[in-house]
């Protein structure tokens, strides 16, 4: 009970930016179900659904360092205000695009909003916390996020099996009361500074500690988006199983979350980052190289158990390892380099996966991203400690 008194403690504006999290993820489902809705509804082949994925990941992969510069000149709150309601309206219009032109141009701002969004969000919370609690912001962050996400891809599921297009409604209609929050709520902003100029630097990629993190996480990350871009058609088209079924596995994924992150990173907040990290990729290898072991409903929903329990050890200690060795007045360069090696992850990984899986089938899949997650963990293990922030 110690770590969830501890959040009792946190400032205002971390709940504050909480509670428009916890918003804007309970409507969130248009993402987990693109690749759904680009081939069942819209006729496109798994191939070319996985390349607008993969053109998603492409522009985000621009988008986070530029985002992460554009929050150190202007601020947070500008940054995750304006991408929200951008984010929002994209979405509310994006039922209209048909063609493959169409569905591409509007992928494209998609991104670019909602990408830019997250590199600001992650800079808030750090600069909302003091040091010493910094660990627990994030903590309730993620914890906002999966109680939403426990609603969000389960309603979606529901909603997909009646009509696609209301699941971009309402995502939209979420963003848009995300957003409506953090300007009611939150402090204005103090103006800009004028005569600075945002300038892409490449200074953080010379940090060794943050270049061999990226380094780590790629093979992983890669693994991480399957559960988005092959895992739906797997289930769907290979199983046989049902749209709501995909939904409630997120439902299964982030209830665990809910129940067992905070107590779980309390209990080893003194582990060095190695380990954890380490431990958090080997639980990603067998949770996703178990999908290819059959089993039924019951096996996959086992086997999204434990990659979620690597997910509740990897994703926070990555976190708050590149915030410890960010150096002050940049951490929003940093997160953007950061949420930049994601992006890359994002813009190969269910290209990648959902080729694989067409051609050559589900167990090359599943066995690959076994390989690729213990890849990881290798490379993990080898991590220097962070320098003091």
């Amino acid at each position: 009970m110690e770590s969830w008194r501890a959040l009792a403690k946190l400032p205002r504006r971390v709940w504050i930016l909480s509670a428009s999290a916890l918003i804007n993820r309970a409507g969130m489902m248009a993402l987990p179900f693109l690749t759904l809705y680009l081939t069942r509804a819209l006729g496109f082949t798994p191939a070319r659904a996985g390349a607008m994925l993969g053109l998603y990941g492409a522009v985000a992969f621009l988008a986070g360092p530029v985002a992460g510069k554009l929050c150190d000149r202007w601020g947070t709150t500008r940054m995750m205000t304006g991408c929200l309601t951008v984010s929002g309206l994209v979405m509310l219009a994006f039922p209209l695009a048909k063609t493959p032109g169409e569905v591409a141009a509007m992928t494209v701002l998609w991104a670019l909003s909602t990408e830019g969004f997250r590199p600001a969000v992650m800079t808030a919370f750090s600069e909302s916390a003091p040091p010493e609690m910094r660990k627990q912001a994030f903590a309730l962050n993620r914890l906002a996020v999966n109680i939403g996400m426990s609603l969000g891809p389960a309603l979606g599921g529901f909603l997909a099996a009646a009509s696609f297009p209301a699941i971009w409604i309402v995502d939209g209609a979420t963003t848009l009361a995300a957003a409506c929050v953090l300007v009611a709520a939150l402090p204005r902003p103090a103006r800009a500074v004028k005569g600075e100029e945002v300038v892409m630097s490449a200074r953080g990629l010379s940090d060794p500690l943050l270049l061999w993190c990226l380094l780590a996480a790629f093979p992983v990350s890669l693994v991480f988006f399957q559960h988005e871009a092959a895992l739906p058609v797997y289930l769907v088209r290979d199983l046989a199983m049902s749209t709501s079924f995909y939904g409630l596995l997120f439902t299964v994924n982030t209830a665990l979350i809910i129940a067992f992150e905070i107590p779980l990173n309390h209990a080893t907040a003194a582990w060095p980052y190695r380990r954890s990290l380490a431990l958090g990729c080997a639980l990603f290898a067998a949770g996703f190289g178990g999908y290819g072991l059959g089993g039924g409903a019951w096996g996959i929903a086992a086997a999204t158990a434990v990659w979620t329990f690597g997910e509740m050890t990897l994703m926070p200690s990555m976190t708050a390892y590149v915030t410890d060795i960010s150096p002050e007045g940049r951490r929003g360069e940093y997160m953007g380099l950061y949420m930049m090696g994601f992006s890359l992850s994002f813009m190969v990984g269910p290209w990648a996966g959902l080729t694989a899986l067409d051609s050559w089938g589900p167990g090359a899949l599943w066995g690959g991203c076994a390989a690729l997650g213990l890849l990881s963990a290798a490379l993990f293990w080898r991590v220097r400690d962070a320098k003091a922030s």
